[in-house]
């Protein structure tokens, strides 16, 4: 940069061993050389960047792009684990919040079993105060009492009660208790579902963080540093286009081998059958009828009609996806239900060796199996890639593959 060449200005250049010599019988000769060469080094200070300068922009610039690409593809990456674990944190309160409500219901119920029992039990007070008994009200001390048989036991002796207050002081005992256990139920219940409500809150505000400091690392590149972004993902994308037809390439060429030897066992098949001297001979075997693709392509139809609506962690449509909301859906469409996220969702089928993929399947990627594509052949899939990006198509070679799945 312009640094590394620092001007000699007029009093440096009297500093120098050869100025001192020339001062003597310095000249206008020698006036002019200084004049020049002071007039060199203004003009130097105010050239434009030279070309190693330029090197060293570009150089920077590139280098500051990989970080940040490396760091938001970390982020993106991390973002996506987070999503899944809050996905499923999402319907474990789903299920939660529906067995509170069925336990405040049967509470609610049990309640009302215990003031019909409690009801009963007052008409016998009631009639007994309506025999004159004198003091409070029996009716009014059996409803205030917490122990409706310790009343009777202090007011009547139990074995002079008759069966039918035995049975209604029974039947009040027991409902109480029940009323009582559901209404703990129910409580802790929703102890529990707090907690998780506010777990899954900071689920929500940790995958939040990680988007917005991506995001943030991103509106901070220079125009170079975006270029130089840009470029990478360009190079990355052209890559994984070229990997994907090499791999093209290669199952048509596996297709091809097998459809020659299968046209040469038919081959031999049939001229067997023809040098048989059986006059009874059993009608040649057939062939098994090929699976019915009819569900595949159901799912596939429905994810190309998805094709640029935004990524959103967490959705499931119809306006937006993640990547397994998006699968989801797409089999959904097909009459397949599939689990939530990724992690169930690779064991909802029979799994599929890469080489033995066809169109509908699901592709899963990473180790930790963070993210899920529905593949339509050629290397190539439907999925919901990322914060910022919209429901593509895309190589299968942009992430490492972990596994392939043919849901059932």
């Amino acid at each position: 940069m312009g640094s590394h060449r620092k001007p000699r200005g007029r009093a440096a250049l009297l500093q120098s061993p050869t100025a001192r010599r020339g001062v003597v019988g310095v000249g206008a000769a020698a006036l002019a050389s200084m004049t020049l060469l002071s007039g060199a080094a203004s003009a130097d200070e105010t050239d434009p960047p030279g070309i190693e300068e330029q090197r060293d922009r570009a150089e920077a610039a590139r280098e500051r792009a990989v970080e940040v690409r490396e760091d938001v593809d970390r982020l993106y990456r991390e973002a996506g684990t987070a999503t899944q674990h809050y996905n499923a944190a999402q319907e474990e309160v789903t299920e939660q919040q529906a067995t509170v409500d069925q336990l405040l219901t049967e509470a609610a119920q049990e309640t009302e079993r215990v003031n019909e029992a409690r009801r009963t039990l007052g008409s016998f007070a009631a009639a007994q105060y309506r025999t004159g008994v004198s003091g409070l009200s029996d009716t009014a001390a059996l409803l205030l009492a917490s122990d409706p048989r310790a009343f009777f036991d202090r007011t009547h002796t139990l074995d002079r009660l008759g069966d039918s207050q035995q049975q209604a002081l029974a039947d009040y005992t027991e409902r109480q208790e029940a009323a009582t256990t559901r209404g703990e139920e129910a409580g802790a219940a929703l102890a529990a579902l707090e907690e998780r409500q506010a777990e899954l809150q900071r689920q929500q505000e940790g995958v939040q963080s990680m988007l917005a400091e991506a995001r943030a690392m991103l509106d901070e590149l220079s125009a170079e540093e975006q270029a130089e972004f840009d470029e990478l993902e360009r190079l990355e994308r052209e890559e994984a286009e070229r990997l994907a037809e090499e791999e093209r390439q290669r199952q048509e060429r596996l297709a091809a081998e097998r459809a020659a030897a299968e046209e040469a066992a038919a081959r031999e098949e049939a001229a067997a059958r023809e040098e048989a001297e059986s006059d009874a001979a059993d009608p040649p075997a057939q062939d098994p009828p090929a699976a019915d693709s009819t569900g595949a392509q159901a799912a596939i139809d429905f994810a190309e009609a998805q094709l640029g609506k935004p990524y959103v962690w967490g959705a499931t449509g119809p306006n937006s996806y993640d990547c397994s909301g998006l699968t989801q859906a797409a089999w959904r469409a097909a009459g397949v239900e599939l689990p939530r996220v990724t992690w169930d969702q690779v064991n909802a089928g029979s799994r599929v060796a890469r080489d033995a993929l066809q169109p509908g399947d699901l592709v899963f990627f990473y180790d930790d199996i963070s993210h899920v594509g529905l593949y339509t052949g050629d290397g190539m899939m439907i999925h919901a890639p990322k914060p910022g990006a919209v429901v593509r198509y895309e190589s299968i070679d942009t992430m490492p593959f972990y596994a392939g799945l043919r849901p059932s």
